[in-house]
């Protein structure tokens, strides 16, 4: 009987993590190298300032933009709500820059979804809140036990769009779309394809939101929460 509920386990944990994988959209992205690194931070969530300022040279770091920038460029409507919302942010953070933060961000998705692909936990919880590194730490883990292999690749993004920012608090809260092309699929512990097509360029959808602590000496930026548009 004990056998059994472990092998109904592995199936469970298998389900759950080909699940998990494609929502969490898992890649490994493919870099140019020719990709700008003067963007909004996007990295070391639990480190001290002090800390994250001596590790600025480290690949998981983008480098924030000098302080005392201009104001914010505005969308065609100088009244719409985003704007309101860029407003407040700059207000609070002058650094603050919505261009320069949507290179960022993109940035920031290759990353994450590459170290989620790799199994980077170290990464991973250096670009995301303790909540959503939980989830993916246990997606990861989910993908492990079931012994299966995601072969995912990031064939580019063709859009990182800022829907919506505002203030909560002292913190700085941005939404952001991202439309990416990518190749999903997942293989078992035989090598046998069993969700995704390894030869299938498919068009994703995420919505993202990053956060910041605009009273703290850190500038770095943490992902805080990922969807889909309903």
């Amino acid at each position: 009987m004990g056998e059994n509920f472990e092998f109904f386990d592995i199936i469970l944990f298998a389900m759950l993590a080909v699940f998990l994988v494609f929502r969490l959209r898992g890649v490994l992205g493919k870099r140019s190298g020719s990709e700008r690194r003067d963007v909004n931070s996007f990295a070391r969530s639990n480190d001290t300032p002090d800390t994250a300022q001596s590790d600025a040279q480290n690949d998981n770091v983008i480098a924030l933009p000098d302080r005392g920038a201009e104001p914010p460029e505005m969308e065609s409507e100088p009244d719409s709500p985003l704007n309101a919302g860029f407003a407040r942010i700059f207000d609070a953070d002058q650094s603050f820059n919505p261009g320069k933060f949507a290179e960022g961000a993109q940035m920031a998705f290759e990353m994450i979804l590459q170290a989620f692909t790799d199994g980077d936990g170290k990464t991973l919880n250096t670009l995301l809140s303790s909540e959503v590194y939980e989830n993916f730490a246990g997606a990861i883990r989910a993908r492990e036990l079931a012994n299966n292999t995601q072969e995912t690749t990031l064939v580019g993004i063709s859009a990182a769009d800022i829907i919506d920012a505002d203030m909560d608090g002292h913190d700085a809260v941005v939404t952001v779309k991202i439309v990416s092309e990518q190749i999903n699929a997942i293989r078992d512990e035989n090598g046998e394809v069993i969700d995704g097509d390894p030869s299938e360029v498919t068009t994703i959808t995420d919505i993202w939101v990053f956060s910041r602590d605009t009273k703290s000496s850190n500038p770095n930026w943490v992902l805080i929460a990922t969807g889909s548009p309903n």
